[in-house]
């Protein structure tokens, strides 16, 4: 690695974990960690690239209930491992950054102060994107700090897609379509030329179906339609997230059950998805275990939701060429893919079964009118590529972050 340029440091925080990395500065892995468990368990691993173990720990139960807590201890992990290993710059993943940010910004108090205001749209990962932003802050003082957006991704959306049916008012208060994990949807369109030209230049849908899921319609490597609208809560059924419900459904709770909103917002993000359905637990892996039938009818449940947006966002396209899956179900539960391309069969979808099994790259059968591929996901490089170049690049803004 460069000295005269130095390390990037990743961090990517969400609802029940905090993900980072460090690259190079010619984007080599250095090493990479996670915290998870957060607020009932949280544990520490992190592997150098080479795959040596650097940590792997329990923090404590006096911790699981304090992200402040797990966030300092990060920082002071950190600040006592990179002493050696200067870091030119710290990116982070955040999850809105509204319509005025069609890119990544090098942070400053102003840019702060606005991403707070997109709170209420984002309640479970704006807090704690912000929260890292601080807290790295003061454990890096001098280091350049970098936002990437979910969002931006999705500024390519047409009006038409990007409007809901609302008085101008709310429409100008801030009510759209606001498209998120464009991080992942971006790496995956970086990657299409790869694949083909049929993928590159045509009409693509993701899947990035993990415990937080959406999809995206790309025509030529450009999203035009998405699942997740305004917030993370829209669209697919979730882990613990219903995904898409009739607005009357929370008007009727609220008045009818006597709900609270604050309850219908935990409810909706902590309880519903696949965890309320099965009444067990929202982990994909878990479910396909277990002999339950409310846990099969969870799995049918989700698979249908997938195969029906799939049709969704292929009129949106015109049709569809490729078919990609991606994230912590779409890279690593061959039943799940395998149920929803059945599903899907009706759009000349099929796939090689051993193929599938086998988690590999290409899975369509050689009779499949659309390509379906299996595509990892590198959101953490996504964040370093943007970090680097706008701390290096041309015009590039390097002012401190306040804490």
């Amino acid at each position: 690695m460069s000295a005269e340029r130095g390390a990037v440091l990743v961090v990517n925080g969400g609802s029940s974990s905090i993900k980072f990395a460090i690259f190079g500065s010619d984007l080599t892995p250095v090493l990479h960690g996670k915290i998870g468990g957060i607020g009932v368990h949280p544990h520490i691993s992190i592997r150098r690239a080479d795959g040596a173990s650097l940590a792997d720990d329990d923090w404590g139960a006096s911790a699981a209930t304090s992200l402040g807590a797990l966030i300092g201890l990060l920082g002071d992990w950190l600040s006592e491992h990179l002493r050696d290993t200067p870091l030119a710059a710290i990116g982070h993943r955040v999850a809105i950054g509204g319509l005025e940010h069609s890119g990544p910004v090098v942070l400053t108090p102003e840019v702060i102060d606005n991403l707070r205001s997109y709170i209420p749209l984002a309640p479970l990962h704006q807090p704690i994107n912000l929260a890292l932003i601080e807290a790295m802050g003061e454990a890096f003082a001098q280091v350049p700090q970098v936002a990437c957006f979910d969002t931006a991704f999705h500024r390519t959306l047409p009006p038409e897609a990007e409007a809901y049916a609302l008085p101008a008012s709310l429409r100008e208060a801030g009510a759209s379509r606001y498209g998120f994990h464009g991080l992942s949807y971006e790496y995956i369109a970086s990657q299409l030329a790869r694949l083909g030209q049929g993928a590159a230049t045509g009409r693509t849908v993701v899947a990035h179906l993990g415990s937080g899921a959406s999809m995206c319609a790309l025509q030529d490597g450009r999203s035009i339609a998405t699942t997740m609208g305004f917030s993370p809560l829209s669209g697919l059924v979730m882990g613990t997230r219903s995904g898409d419900l009739d607005p009357g459904l929370m008007i009727w709770m609220i008045r009818e059950q006597g709900l609270g909103v604050d309850q219908v917002e935990r409810m909706l993000y902590s309880e519903s998805g696949l965890k309320g359905l099965s009444g067990q637990t929202g982990d994909m892996g878990d479910l396909l275990q277990s002999d339950a039938p409310a846990a099969s009818f969870a799995i049918d449940v989700f698979t249908y939701r997938v195969a029906t947006a799939l049709g969704s966002l292929c009129a949106a396209l015109g049709g569809i060429d490729a078919l990609i899956f991606t994230a912590g179900i779409g890279e690593n539960s061959p039943a799940v893919r395998a149920a929803i391309c059945d599903r899907a069969a009706w759009l000349g979808v099929r796939i090689d079964p051993q193929a599938n099994e086998a988690n590999a790259p290409c899975i369509s059968s050689k009779d499949s009118a659309v390509s379906v591929w299996v595509l990892p996901t590198q959101e953490e490089l996504m964040v370093a590529r943007h970090t680097l170049r706008l701390v290096f690049g041309e015009g590039a803004n390097s002012q401190r972050v306040a804490s």
